[in-house]
């Protein structure tokens, strides 16, 4: 556990030195049957700030505020073109219309470059669709296919939340074991579970049909 808080505050650091030219690298665009992955962009903003600002998806997470106001969105979409947050953040949207559904993104560990970490969000009328399920695994497809140094991948999720807990059994994370991060719009420190994704496990795994 003291492991993950220190590496969740150098994390932190890591993220407010991070250059568009330095530490991020090319985060293609990725497809999956039913979702699109890119780039979050300005035509995101209002629906990013209709979505987050949602208290259940806010404490779910760390560093999202509550209210979350498109000022905050705007912010947020600014930050991802500087390279200001993570490796690579996704809009999550629908293949057939554009529809914007939520985030995902990968970070790298400082220091560690065998792993990366994950996470997520959807809006709420969006879940119970299998759509985060989705999206995971192509991100996850993604990392071990183009970055052959990176040999397992970590997720958090809170210790209340059984969606997360679900896609992440679903996607063949296995739990490593219990933390506390800091939550933005809780104020104070939540208990976690830990859970990571090996390559020789994914490569058992890489036909996900059936697991939604």
């Amino acid at each position: 556990m003291q492991r993950d808080l220190q590496r969740e505050s150098q994390s932190r650091l890591s993220r407010e030195r991070l250059r568009p030219d330095s530490q991020r690298r090319d985060c293609p665009v990725l497809l999956s049957q039913r979702l699109v992955l890119r780039a979050p962009h300005e035509d995101d903003i209002d629906a990013i700030a209709h979505l987050a600002n949602n208290e259940k998806i806010a404490t779910m997470v760390s560093r999202m505020p509550h209210p979350y106001s498109v000022t905050d969105a705007a912010s947020f979409v600014e930050r991802t073109k500087e390279g200001a947050i993570g490796n690579c953040v996704y809009a999550i949207t629908k293949a057939d219309n554009g529809e914007f559904l939520g985030c995902c993104g990968i970070e790298n560990i400082p220091h560690e470059e065998d792993v990366v970490e994950i996470g997520y969000w959807l809006g709420e009328p969006y879940w119970g669709h299998g759509y985060t399920t989705e999206a995971v695994q192509v991100l996850i497809d993604m990392i071990f296919r183009t970055r052959s140094e990176v040999d397992h991948i970590d997720a958090r999720c809170r210790v209340v939340n059984a969606s997360s807990r679900r896609v992440l059994h679903k996607c063949g994370f296995q739990f490593q074991g219990p933390g506390m991060v800091q939550s933005l719009a809780v104020g104070s420190a939540v208990a976690v579970e830990w859970y990571r994704l090996e390559r020789r496990n994914w490569m058992s795994l890489k036909s996900w049909g059936g697991q939604r």
